[in-house]
Parts: C-alpha cells; sequence; structure tokens
C-alpha cells in the first residue's frame, strides 16, 4: 500500500544521512557568514532576488520552488566569480495582519512578527545562500520612514497628488480595492459585492511616464515575452481623435476620444458614464434617471466588469449635431459601460463594427450603419446581423471617405475634423494613475497633515517615521486611525493651528515597489540606501517570481525607480534586468464520498491501486491534478517534505521534473525519484574514494586507454553543456545532463584514481548549486578541508569538447534505412560510398541505381531513386 502524502525513508546502511548533514551545513555556512554579500568594485556584481513573500505563518511548495530557482541562480554565478547580493525580506503589511486581530484578538504587529520569526525558520532549512544580514520588513518602521520621506519629495515633484475619485469599495473588509482585487463584481478576500464610492484619495502620478515606460519595454530583453506584452497592453497607447458633438439646444459641445474617427459616418447613440458632468445636472431634475445612475454606481469600476455584464442605457431625450454631417443628428443616453476615468467619460456607437455598441443598439432599436465592407463584400447587399464586423476593409456609406482603406481613411477624417473645428488628432492612454490610498490600519501612515487654514501640509521630515498607534480597537469595521481618540489630532507644522494626520494608508503594493533598492544597504539610517551601494547593485540582475504579478507589481517598480531617479535618490530608469516567471505547483484533487475534499495525507492506494482513505479505506474520488490551494485540500507541507527526505531531495525534484517556467505536478514518484537518486550519488563518491589518487595528485591530461579517454571526453562535455543549461535557466536539463554524467562514471571500468578523482571532483562541484548540502558533505568526503561554496567552477577544456565521430542517418527516398558513424568532416564522396555500401540501403534501393544523392556534411544522407 502506498500514501499521496510522502513517508519519510528509513535509515539504511548505505543512505545518505541528510537530517544530520544539512543542519550541520546550515549551521556552518551561517558561522562563517559565507554568502554575506559586500561592496567590491574591483569584482563584477550579480544581485538575484526573488519576489518577497507575504509572512502568512507557514511555507508553502510555490515558495520552495521560487527560492530554490533563485539559489541555484546565486550560487552558480558565486562559483563563475561574481560578487553575489540574495537577499530576504518580507512584505509585512495587509489586511490579512488585521483579519487575524478580529479573529484571534491578537495585535497585527505581534501576529505579524512572529510569522515572520517562523517562516524564517521554515526557509532556512531549505539551504539557501541568502546574506540574511540585509533582511528586511516592510511594517518596520526603520524601513517606511524612508518611504514616507520619499512620497513627501514625489509630492514636492509633482508626482504625487489628492483628488476625489470613484473608488472600489468593499462594505465587508471596509477598503478601497484596486480594479484587480475586484473579480466578478466581488471583492477578491471579502467575497462581498463591491459598491462604487467616491473619496478623496491619493495618487502617484504614473502617467507621467507613460511614454516612456512603454517605449522602455523594447529594451527589456532578457524579461519574457508575454509579460512585456500584457506591460504593452496595460499601458495601451492608443491614436486616435477628440471629436467634438455640439449638444441640440445648448450652448455646449460633448467632448468625446475614439481610436476610429474613421466610422464617424456609422455613429446611432451617444453614451455617457454615469457620473458624467451631463449625467449629474440631468438627473437632477428626472428621478428615473438619478436611480438608474444609483444602480449603475453599485456596479464595479473596472473595464472588464463593465464589459461583462447587461448592456444597459437611459434615453436623456437630448441629440447631438453630426460633427462631420451636420443634418445629421445622434441620441444622447446614459449607459453602465461607459466609464468617466477612461477617456472623455462620453463615448459615440458604432454599432456595425463594435459588438458591445450592436448589442445596446438592438435592445433600444437604433440604427445600424455598417460603413466598413470587408474585401469581396457586395456594397449593395453587405448588412450586419448578430456579429459586428470588426475586420479590415474599405469604407463606404461615408461621404468623402468612400472607398479609402481604414488608415487612410482616419487620416482623412482627423484632418477634415481638424479644418471644421470640430476636432484633432489625439493620443491617450489605457493606463491610470496609481490610486494608493487603503482605509485600514495595518499600512504605511501616508505623512501628510489637514489643515483648515494651510490645506494639506506635509509632515516635517525631522519628525518622520510617522509610526502606527499601538493602542487601537480592530474591528474590522471602519478604519481604526480615524477612531483613535488621540493620534490624528496634531498641530499644524506650518501655522501652529489644530490640524489632523491623514489617516489613510498607502497600498502594499508602495512597500513592494521599492524594497529591491533597501537590500542595497538596509543598515542606512538617514537615506533609503546610498547612493555609493545602489550605484553598485542596482539594477537587480534577476529577478523571479510568479506571472500574476507581471503587470502590477513590476509597472509600479518601474514607475517608482523613475520616481526616485527624478528626486534624486538614484540614476536608474529600469529596477529590473532580467525577469523569469516560473509555474505554479500542482496536485492531484480528492474527494470521499459526500463530496468532501480531502489531503492528500488522508488517502493512500489499496493493493488493488484503488484510491482509498486512510480513516477506514473508504473510496475516494480522484479528480484533476490543479493548482495546489488551501481550498481544495491538495497541498503538501513543505516542511514534512523537508523533514521526510530532506531539503536536497525536494529542490532536486523541483529541479529537475519539468522546465521551471512551465507548471509542475507534485507526485509521490516524483519525490521518491529524488530521494534515490540522491543516495546513488551519495553511494558513487563514497564507494570510490578508497581507490582515488590523493587530494592534489594532479589532473591526467594524456590519456591513451579508450575508457579513460571517454570518460575525459564526457567530463568536459558535461562541464560545457551544463553550464549553458544553468545560464539559460534550464534547470531540468542540466539535471539530466549530470545525471548522464553521473551514469559515465558508474560505468567506468577504469582504474586510473586520478581521473577518478577529477570527474567526481567536477561532478560535485556542479551539483553544489542544485543540491548544496549533500555536495559539500562529498566534497568533505573526497578529502578536502575548503568550503566547496567557495571554489571556481569548473571550465571546459575544448580540446576534449570536439566530437571527433559523427552519426549519419542513411535515408532512400526520405525514409531512414540505416545509420554509419565516420569520422566528423567526412567528404562527400567518402560519406556516398559508405552510405550506398550499407546493406538496408541496397535493399531500399531494389537494384536501381540512384538518381541523385543529397548529402548535409555531418548530419544526413538521402539517396533518391
Amino acid at each position: 500500500m502506498s500514501s499521496s502524502s510522502a513517508a519519510a525513508p528509513s535509515p539504511a546502511p548505505g543512505r545518505y544521512p541528510f537530517s544530520e548533514t544539512e543542519a550541520r551545513w546550515q549551521r556552518l555556512w551561517e558561522e562563517r557568514e559565507t554568502f554575506k554579500a559586500r561592496l567590491d568594485p574591483e569584482r563584477p556584481k550579480y544581485f538575484v532576488l526573488e519576489m518577497f513573500p507575504y509572512p502568512s505563518g507557514r511555507i508553502h511548495m510555490g515558495h520552495v520552488r521560487n527560492y530554490t530557482l533563485g539559489d541555484v541562480v546565486a550560487r552558480t554565478k558565486r562559483a563563475q566569480g561574481y560578487n553575489v547580493l540574495h537577499p530576504m525580506g518580507w512584505d509585512a503589511f495587509g489586511l490579512p495582519a488585521e483579519g487575524a486581530a478580529v479573529k484571534r484578538g491578537i495585535h497585527p504587529k505581534t501576529w505579524t512578527y512572529a510569522n515572520i520569526a517562523e517562516m524564517r525558520e521554515q526557509i532556512k532549512t531549505m539551504g539557501l545562500a541568502i546574506d540574511w544580514s540585509r533582511e528586511i520588513a516592510t511594517c518596520d518602521p526603520a524601513y517606511y520612514r524612508h518611504e514616507q520621506a520619499m512620497f513627501i519629495d514625489m509630492w514636492e515633484k509633482g508626482l504625487v497628488y489628492r483628488k476625489e475619485s470613484w473608488v472600489n469599495w468593499d462594505p465587508v473588509d471596509h477598503t478601497v480595492l484596486a480594479n484587480e482585487q475586484v473579480i466578478d463584481g466581488r471583492g477578491w478576500r471579502s467575497g462581498a459585492l463591491v459598491e462604487r464610492r467616491k473619496l478623496a484619495q491619493w495618487f502617484f502620478k504614473i502617467t507621467a511616464f507613460a511614454e516612456e515606460l512603454l517605449s522602455a519595454i523594447d529594451g527589456l530583453e532578457r524579461w519574457p515575452d508575454k509579460v512585456r506584452l500584457m506591460q504593452r497592453n496595460w499601458i495601451g497607447r492608443s491614436e486616435g481623435a477628440r471629436v467634438f458633438f455640439p449638444v441640440e439646444g445648448r450652448n455646449e459641445r460633448l467632448e468625446i476620444f475614439t481610436t476610429r474617427p474613421d466610422t464617424l459616418f456609422g455613429a446611432s447613440f451617444i453614451a455617457l458614464a454615469p457620473d458624467h458632468p451631463l449625467s449629474v445636472e440631468l438627473a437632477k431634475g428626472e428621478p428615473a434617471l438619478a436611480a438608474f445612475i444609483a444602480e449603475c454606481l453599485k456596479g464595479g469600476t473596472s473595464a472588464v466588469d463593465l464589459e461583462a455584464g447587461e448592456k444597459l442605457g437611459f434615453a436623456t431625450g437630448l441629440v447631438c449635431r453630426h460633427p462631420l454631417d451636420p443634418a445629421r443628428t445622434v441620441p444622447v443616453y446614459v449607459a453602465n459601460f461607459v466609464l468617466s476615468d477612461y477617456g472623455t467619460g462620453a463615448v459615440f456607437g458604432c454599432p456595425a463594427h463594435d459588438q458591445r455598441d450592436l448589442d445596446f443598439a438592438r435592445k433600444y432599436d437604433l440604427p445600424v450603419i455598417p460603413v466598413v465592407l470587408p474585401p469581396d463584400a457586395d456594397p449593395a447587399g453587405f448588412s450586419i446581423g448578430k456579429e459586428a464586423y470588426t475586420g479590415d476593409g474599405t469604407l463606404f456609406h461615408s461621404a468623402f471617405l468612400d472607398g479609402l482603406d481604414v488608415t487612410t481613411g482616419k487620416t482623412r477624417a482627423i484632418a477634415a475634423l481638424t479644418e471644421r473645428e470640430a476636432g484633432s488628432s489625439e493620443i491617450t492612454w489605457r493606463l491610470r494613475d496609481w490610486g494608493v490610498s487603503r482605509q485600514r490600519y495595518w499600512g504605511c501612515p501616508v505623512p501628510m497633515i489637514h489643515c483648515a487654514s494651510c490645506g494639506v501640509v506635509p509632515v516635517p521630515k525631522d519628525q518622520l517615521p510617522v509610526t502606527l498607534p499601538d493602542d487601537v480597537e480592530i474591528t474590522g469595521v471602519g478604519n481604526p486611525l480615524a477612531r483613535h481618540p488621540t493620534w490624528k489630532h496634531v498641530t499644524c507644522p506650518t501655522c501652529g493651528g489644530p490640524a489632523e494626520r491623514e489617516t489613510d494608508t498607502f497600498d502594499t503594493f508602495v512597500e513592494s515597489s521599492w524594497y529591491f533598492a533597501r537590500f542595497c544597504s538596509p543598515e542606512a539610517e538617514t537615506e533609503p540606501f546610498t547612493r555609493e551601494a545602489a550605484a553598485y547593485w542596482l539594477p537587480v540582475d534577476q529577478y523571479i517570481g510568479g506571472v500574476e504579478h507581471a503587470v502590477l507589481h513590476l509597472l509600479y517598480s518601474r514607475f517608482f525607480t523613475r520616481a526616485m531617479s527624478a528626486c534624486g535618490y538614484l540614476d536608474l530608469d529600469e529596477p529590473f534586468a532580467g525577469l523569469f516567471t516560473q509555474g505554479m505547483i500542482n496536485h492531484q484533487t480528492f474527494k470521499d464520498e459526500a463530496g468532501d475534499w480531502l489531503e492528500p495525507r488522508q488517502v493512500m492506494k489499496d493493493d488493488t491501486g484503488a484510491w482509498v482513505t486512510l480513516d477506514g479505506h473508504r473510496p475516494v474520488e480522484v479528480g484533476r491534478v490543479e493548482k495546489m490551494s488551501k481550498s481544495k485540500l491538495n497541498t503538501v507541507d513543505p516542511t514534512e517534505i523537508i523533514g521526510g527526505y530532506g531539503a536536497d531531495t525536494a529542490r532536486l525534484f523541483m529541479l529537475s521534473d519539468s522546465p521551471p517556467e512551465r507548471d509542475l505536478e507534485w507526485t509521490e514518484a516524483g519525490i521518491d525519484g529524488a530521494w534515490r537518486y540522491i543516495n546513488r550519488l551519495w553511494r558513487l563518491v563514497t564507494e570510490r574514494v578508497p581507490a582515488l589518487a590523493p587530494v592534489g595528485a594532479g589532473v591526467p591530461q594524456e590519456l591513451s586507454d579508450g575508457a579513460d579517454l571517454e570518460l575525459k571526453r564526457l567530463l568536459h562535455r558535461s562541464i560545457a553543456n551544463v553550464t549553458v543549461e544553468l545560464d539559460r535557466f534550464h534547470f531540468n536539463k542540466a539535471v539530466a545532463l549530470l545525471r548522464e554524467f553521473s551514469n559515465g562514471i558508474e560505468a567506468y571500468a577504469g582504474t586510473n584514481g586520478a581521473l577518478q578523482r577529477e570527474v567526481l571532483e567536477r561532478l560535485v562541484r556542479m551539483l553544489e548549486p542544485l543540491i548544496p548540502h549533500l555536495a559539500h558533505e562529498l566534497w568533505r568526503h573526497l578529502g578536502h578541508e575548503t568550503l566547496l561554496a567557495d571554489e571556481p567552477w569548473p571550465k571546459a577544456d575544448p580540446r576534449f569538447t570536439v566530437e571527433d565521430e559523427v552519426v549519419i542517418a542513411i535515408q532512400v527516398n526520405g525514409k531512414r534505412r540505416a545509420e554509419i558513424r565516420v569520422p566528423k568532416g567526412s567528404s562527400n564522396a567518402v560519406l556516398e560510398g559508405q552510405a550506398l555500401a550499407e546493406a538496408n540501403v541496397q535493399r531500399a534501393m531494389e537494384g536501381k541505381a540512384p538518381r541523385k544523392v543529397i548529402i548535409v556534411p555531418d548530419k544526413i544522407v538521402n539517396v533518391v531513386v
């Protein structure tokens, strides 16, 4: 019988004693400060960083994979001669701490720091090459005091402002949510239906860098293409026209931005956002419209939410004159799918060529006028049915634009609008300024003061940090800072009169937008980091984390780096030179007869191979392999795996089972296979030690024995290939190559003790980034007193990496019939002669003479008969 949850291997002769070994090496690395990074301008630096974790109290398998990947990079680069910075910190502010305060009756600070202590010890069992002396926590006032100072500097530079804005309001968590935190109209944590509210909010002016943020994406060559595309789409540069529609009977014009001025002649309505100034004005005298607007404002504020919902409108009774055809008018509606924060808060609808507009037009019986004719379509008979035509084509039904292609039509339409003073060309952006106000306690206080006489003024820098009061009552309802009896009451630093602190705290994305820079010199007190340290260590050479942060965190960090540079803190634009996004960890899911989820450790396979519960052997329903999640209980506790098999076994399985950018399925067979290979390596080295030449005996260069020469070639091919695959992040391929190398060492039947020492030492050195504890222990068994982590990376000798022979495939009429082994670089005449002499080739030719012989040197010979 076998359980789905990995059980600890039992001790046996010849088995690697992982528990004692890993603890000893971790203790030694810490005592010697092996991985402590020091500023050294004489050496090339390499800054590797994994996205830092939220201190929830327990590490999960995603953490293990993420930090293992970064550790392989850090250890490899260190061996290759780089001065490596590999730090760790904690993204420590956030709502879960307040939830814990309500649920457990514990202060958020106490809960957070206890979780940090617990997770620190869990992560240390992984044996990571981390400089723990640089550890930071974003909830530490020593960290966020600098964030507050930078915020004030950005305010003075015009990169921060405050205004009233419509927000997503979570009525359960009582805080503002970003659009990305609203899922299907509900709060991402509470699940409550989100409401729209208008609140005074603090904003970072990220749009000031929109053009720069977009154009710089092309230079991020070591970022995944999918992430660069997501950033481009989020920034969303749009070229189009600003168009003015005169409102009939009123001395005003509606201003509309469109990317499709070529379709203006297909306009059949205008739609206003519910909170557009004209909508608000009209609602004052129309109760039905006011009720409609109130209903619209109950939904979310994201474009995605609006697109998914039913398209509803309210006819205002107003009409606008068409800017290119004054004889025509179009009706004005207030519609629930238009956002005031996007464009101008007003759109014109062209139902024939936009599905949303078509759905709206059909619902309210509005004209559908096709103005783009598909290629090869008949203009006399072309019409729109249930689907809008969104493809390319030729303009028609469009007066002076008839016959033009779409691109030319846009240019001509803009020229006509400009000539008539009815519009102009314009570029707009999908990107919106970053609202950072959050109505919660456990966050960095916004360092501003509200004075009735002076307005909003910053807290004097010599009074920073503005710290959170410890004596708060956290009920889960409202903002505890706003309710605190004394904390918010202060004296205005400008006039000396009574004033109040800002009670909003920052969105936690603010802390994670600059933490990488703090790692450069976390001991700095009067500045967030020293310019010397930042100039040396930044940018981060390799950043590693989940693709779920492809837009917000990465985009905010790119903005914040530019903002810090604008305020004189840095001379840098891009924070991350290289980015790698790892796949997720998946596991089989299980349910019992009642349909309740079961944990992997609650099930097992019986003697027949059927899945049953451990308790009572009841039948189990086996579900899909899905991302590990607490809700479906298909998680595996890393501490159990590390305790049962060792960190190196967990690391090896993570690295070898699939490419790191793809999802990985956690299986018992996989972890068992990694454990078996760990023990093979242990025996391979320890059992051969007596036959080895003494340490320092010298490396044999000239070898005449065939087995010795073949092993020497395998050694240097392995060094060359493993190095390449590690640099490419092909860690699974590197593991496969090392397995092939170790198999070759096992198969070696020679007696050359010096050669055996050489290949084992090189094998162990290349294993160290992947399975560091075992590698260090084997290095010790090989007789070395030096620390393996300090040994340089081996270099391949090109004399032994060149293949002397190649295998050539022989085809007859494109079908493989044989293969031959010949010296590399053999002439075409030699290849043709040997190929035609092969018996299988002769049979396939059936006695016919070849019409021609096609040869690709060193690869293939194709005989055509």
